[in-house]
């Protein structure tokens, strides 16, 4: 018996990373995993770990940042599993350029829309099922970049980062008295696939010292498996060890400068 059987959770971006690790986690504690995500092969490779260890799972490929598809899925998911009883916004990445001086705009809405305007159509959607059962957990992976505006993050991630923790911190205040959780959960740096895609690739070494998606995940599954009367609204996670970071930040600062930048080292 687990805390969270009869429960089921939708989780996005459950191919890889924190993702994974959450399914993972929340399916080891009981709960039915609704596993959303782009890429059909990683939910499936998700779905197969999950049933390996006696847990139940079922895949629904979803771009997140297509807002009506919100309500269809939500929809699909109640028809096939049952009502959403706890929505985990995980999907999301950064820009390429880092920089609000050289980024486009196309890059910023981009950003934005992953990482801000799909938690509020998940969100959206997923509320009346909860409200008219008076119960319900949203957790929102959301970044230490909201707190901490730099480079490392971008201007785009870190500003949507900020408006998902304050919308997280919206549902709480506004629902909490209807049965609704809301928790942002706010890590730092964290060894995930996304590092493949930083304007510097840090080491080996580097990501040793950072998070590893099991440590979100753990965070996820306290505020998941907390009696129904107990709330987090908010949930900082760091690694132990604060790396230097001076060399990120510089790569990061050039990525996109036209070549006639006038303040543009020379390589």
């Amino acid at each position: 018996m687990g805390v969270l059987d009869g429960k089921v959770a939708l989780v996005t971006g459950a191919g890889s990373g924190i993702g994974k690790a959450i399914a993972l986690a929340l399916a080891g504690e009981g709960a039915t995993l609704a596993l959303a995500g782009r890429r059909e092969a990683n939910l499936a490779e998700t779905k197969a770990a999950i049933e390996a260890k006696g847990g139940k799972a079922a895949a629904f490929p979803l771009d997140v940042v297509k807002h009506d598809d919100a309500a269809k899925a939500i929809a699909a998911i109640k028809a096939s599993l049952g009502p959403v009883d706890i929505l985990v916004n995980n999907a999301g990445h950064s820009s390429r350029v880092r920089n609000i001086r050289f980024m486009s705009e196309a890059e910023w809405r981009a950003i934005v829309d992953l990482n801000l305007t799909a938690v509020f159509s998940l969100t959206q959607a997923a509320l009346p099922d909860m409200l008219a059962k008076k119960a319900g957990t949203i957790v929102t992976i959301a970044s230490y970049s909201g707190l901490n505006g730099t480079l490392l993050g971008g201007a785009a991630y870190g500003a949507a980062k900020a408006g998902v923790i304050n919308l997280m911190g919206f549902v709480h205040n506004t629902f909490r008295n209807q049965g609704i959780r809301a928790t942002a959960v706010v890590p730092g740096e964290a060894d995930t696939p996304i590092m493949e895609r930083r304007p510097q690739k840090p080491s080996d070494e580097e990501r040793a010292t950072m998070l590893a998606p099991e440590d979100v995940a753990q965070a996820v599954r306290l505020c998941a498996t907390l009696p129904a009367r107990a709330t987090i609204p908010e949930l900082r996670i760091l690694p132990t060890y604060q790396r230097d970071l001076s060399a990120d930040l510089e790569a990061a600062r050039w990525i996109g400068a036209p070549a006639d930048t006038p303040d543009l080292p020379k390589r």
